[in-house]
């Protein structure tokens, strides 16, 4: 060991036992900076001084994520489709997701013909596609409540679709939670933030609101799926509101199907009547919130 006049202390190895040893550690009185920091364990940690960065690679790894289980669910609709049974070439061409009631009218005509002979295989069919759309927010599950009430009973109709709609929308809520949380609050953060403050403020009547939301038409069923996880609401409350809450709407859509033929748009299976109903549905599950409030200020 020795010193210099600046005050700079060197120590050195020597040569033992043939053993090469590391250079010489100067110290200065002021230590050096790392070009890259490591971690306890050795490895080099991450750069920090990017973030930006690392959230545009994980919200590109969501859209991957999410593509991948899109195709892959699509794969399987296309292996029940190759599966259904075999029909003639002029009923292929219906054999579609109905978009409009001029699908519905004659997809309900082709699966009526095959419902008696292929129960199982029909109804299966329209529980998958029903699932389907509602996973990956798709436009169309309106026209197969309605397509739903002209092939089945009434009860087992609105059993089906309460089922398919709260399934889906769980299925959605759990692939939004998986990926789509990072996508929302990347590309809205500002509005998450704003939504999640609602969500804290009004967490234990949560089942209320989810079935007041379900019965009105305020906000898109595929939004409040895709926004649920995202802002903070517990699981449970969702689906079971969902269960619950899709029930009326479901109802003027299947009763609308019994007299699917002569529609001639979604809009009429919608009256002033089936709407005030619609309404009334709506205060009913707000009941529990009001009562709540006003024997909450009468004792404070």
């Amino acid at each position: 060991m020795a010193s210099g006049a600046n005050g700079r202390v060197s120590v050195a190895y020597g040569d033992n036992n043939n053993q090469h040893h590391k250079p010489a550690a100067t110290l200065n009185g002021s230590p050096g900076k790392a070009a890259h920091p490591a971690s306890p364990n050795g490895f080099v940690q991450a750069d920090k001084n990017h973030p930006a960065r690392d959230e545009d690679r994980s919200a590109r790894q969501s859209l991957i994520i999410l593509l991948a289980i899109f195709l892959t669910s699509l794969f399987a609709m296309l292996y029940v489709y190759a599966m259904f049974p075999e029909l003639d070439e002029s009923e292929k061409q219906y054999l579609k997701v109905p978009f409009d009631i001029d699908d519905a009218k004659q997809l309900g005509r082709v699966l009526d013909r095959y419902k008696d002979l292929y129960n199982l295989e029909v109804m299966f069919g329209i529980i998958l596609v029903y699932i389907f759309l509602q996973t990956f927010a798709i436009p169309g599950s309106l026209f197969l409540s309605i397509l739903s009430g002209f092939l089945y009973s009434f009860p087992v109709a609105l059993t089906l679709v309460c089922f398919c709609s709260a399934l889906g929308a769980t299925l959605c809520y759990l692939l939004s939670q998986l990926v789509g949380r990072r996508l929302v609050k990347y590309y809205f953060p500002e509005r998450a933030h704003h939504w999640a403050q609602q969500v804290d403020r009004h967490r234990d009547d949560l089942l209320s609101y989810m079935l007041f939301l379900r019965m009105t038409p305020f906000l898109p069923n595929w939004f409040i799926n895709l926004v649920a996880p995202v802002i903070g609401v517990p699981l449970y409350p969702f689906a079971l509101g969902t269960f619950l809450g899709v029930a009326p709407p479901s109802f003027i859509a299947i009763q609308a199907g019994k007299t699917l033929y002569k529609m001639t748009s979604s809009s009429d299976a919608f009256s002033w009547g089936s709407i005030a109903m619609l309404a009334a549905f709506s205060v009913v599950a707000l009941v529990p919130v009001i009562f709540k409030r006003y024997f909450k200020t009468k004792i404070d």
